[in-house]
């Protein structure tokens, strides 16, 4: 089975926008590394987003 096309290009987007890593340095990444960083980033933004909020608050 192979992973939907579409999910890798939306982690790849997702990881590109944030990270500013190349396409073919995203492309390496092993599939769990991957998804691991977008959590990671995904984790980073909203702590990120909360300092706002209670800021902006």
């Amino acid at each position: 089975m192979r992973y939907p096309s579409e999910a890798l290009w939306q982690e790849i987007a997702y990881l590109a926008y944030h990270l500013h890593w190349p396409l073919d340095q995203l492309l390496d990444l092993e599939h769990l590394d991957r998804v691991r960083m977008v959590r990671a980033v995904v984790s980073m933004n909203e702590r990120a987003w909360e300092v706002v909020r209670q800021y902006a608050s």
